[in-house]
């Protein structure tokens, strides 16, 4: 019992400490930069929509580091790493050398994958697609994605990404939580522990899945996992169907009036429990139950797409009408991003194509290329462009050479973590900017690189957080998205 005690003044004292050296300073800089914060006066969606409802926990930083450019991120992941030799990145000296061995020159000994590590050539497989340039900017886009193009000057196009991860599950592990390891909290959860909710009633952290193709690789719910943050910062995983939210709805026989006496009782408990053992996870828990009661009303009336006009239905494309499909999903993040929810983050499965590439390929494009164009243009048309910032992009590129047979009309491409592009929109990006250049072979960079942390480096800086200054003590050090690297690359802001 008396270590308990001990443990109860010791934190109070480092609380208090704490809590004090973050200054009347970053109080004021934080009521320059959102007075909602400092006078406690909440927007139309920090309004709770259950009278009587408890607000979500507040951020861990008074005020952002830096003005921010944006205020939410929709991060459209296409899980699988798509070709950007297909896509983005045209080489016509592929198709010239097509069938051709890599020159050892070029690929100077870079490791392989176990599916290409055994293979006795390699050769040159040239796109079967064909580019063009697009807009007054000339970014050069495959035929695959015509949507894509025709807003090609609203995008900012980085063709010199790079990874050190080589397989599936570590190359998506440390785009979306900073380290290949597996645990670790990722983007949204940082965001939400740093910069909190502006929505009292949905999460600041929401995961959206989609697939156009069977039998590619898997997501782990780990990926949109808090890690060693509080809990309450986990993603939460909408689906498709009448139940979005699993375990959101009452039993039969239970009324909210029971729910809500349920809560309070129980918040009770719970609150005695916490002046006990100053336990931060009871915490988490109390806001958790909260949120999810919370959920009962805001949900369904989010998810529900019978007040959008048909003009924005057929803007999305045809599939926009099955839930579940990434154009619905699109339009879901579109209006959840209208709600001030913080990160909303869509995965969608089937890009790794290893064979069968022209033909499953297309299959895919046509499955993102209208609505992922659709949602930019709908975000602008709103108003919303302008603080959100979208990004479009997998794990890694694909490889130059075949995988497996090339022949007259098939190939695949393995894994590549030495360069592929990504693009993203709004949210204070450059427009019309096409950044960072690879080799004639389109196998390395030669120009401007941008490495993983870097890229979240960035992102954070977008969102007004100094990716250094944002950490959280576990098990004796202090932990960051960006680990000990990162730098932002400020030649992507407008």
């Amino acid at each position: 019992m008396k270590a308990l005690e001990d443990l109860k003044f010791n934190a109070t004292r480092r609380h208090f400490l704490s809590a004090a050296s973050l200054g009347i300073g970053s109080v004021a800089l934080g009521s320059l930069l959102d007075p909602s914060r400092l006078f406690g006066g909440p927007s139309p969606t920090q309004a709770p929509l259950v009278p009587g409802a408890a607000p979500a926990g507040g951020p861990v930083l008074p005020a952002t580091h830096l003005v921010p450019r944006a205020k939410r991120v929709i991060y459209l992941f296409q899980s699988g790493g798509p070709s950007q030799l297909d896509l983005f990145d045209d080489k016509p000296l592929l198709r010239t050398m097509n069938g051709e061995e890599l020159p050892a020159s070029v690929r100077m000994g870079q490791r392989l994958t176990g599916m290409t590590a055994h293979q006795k050539q390699f050769p040159l497989a040239g796109s079967h697609f064909t580019f063009a340039r697009h807009g007054q900017s000339g970014a050069m886009v495959s035929e695959l994605m015509p949507h894509t193009a025709a807003i090609a000057d609203k995008l900012c196009f980085v063709k010199s990404m790079h990874t050190e991860a080589i397989n599936h599950d570590p190359a998506v592990t440390f785009v979306q939580t900073g380290t290949q390891q597996a645990g670790r909290p990722s983007i949204g959860s940082w965001l939400s522990y740093g910069l909190g909710s502006d929505n009292a009633n949905l999460p600041a952290f929401i995961v959206l899945l989609s697939r156009a193709r069977e039998g590619d690789q898997p997501l782990y719910s780990r990926l949109w996992g808090s890690g060693f943050l509080p809990s309450q910062h986990q993603g939460v995983q909408f689906r498709r169907g009448k139940d979005p939210v699993l375990y959101l709805g009452d039993p039969d026989g239970v009324s909210a009036e029971t729910r809500r006496s349920m809560l309070d009782a129980f918040r009770a408990l719970e609150e005695e429990q916490h002046a006990r053992v100053l336990d931060p996870e009871i915490n988490a828990r109390i806001a958790q139950y909260e949120m999810a009661y919370r959920m009962q009303t805001s949900v369904p009336e989010v998810m529900d797409f019978a007040d959008e006009p048909d003009s924005v239905l057929k803007m999305y494309g045809p599939d926009v009408k099955t839930p579940g499909t990434f154009a619905a999903n699109c339009l879901l993040a579109r209006r959840l991003a209208e709600r001030d929810v913080r990160f909303i983050q869509l995965y969608h499965q089937g890009w790794d194509q290893h064979g069968n590439l022209p033909k499953d390929i297309r299959i895919m494009t046509q499955s993102v290329d209208q609505a992922s164009a659709a949602l930019v243009k709908d975000l602008e048309q709103r108003g919303l462009l302008e603080d959100t910032l979208v990004i479009w992009g997998g794990e890694f590129g694909r490889t130059n050479y075949s995988q497996g047979k090339l022949t007259r009309d098939n190939y695949g491409r393995d894994h590549h973590p030495r360069s592929f592009t990504i693009w993203m929109a709004g949210g204070g990006v450059k427009a019309g900017l096409t950044y960072g250049e690879t080799d004639e072979f389109g196998y390395n960079v030669v120009r401007d690189p941008v490495h993983v942390h870097d890229f979240q480096a960035t992102l954070m800086y977008l969102l007004g957080i100094e990716h250094e200054r944002l950490t959280f003590k576990h098990q004796g050090r202090r932990y960051r998205l960006t680990d000990v690297h990162g730098h932002v690359v400020k030649a992507l802001l407008a």
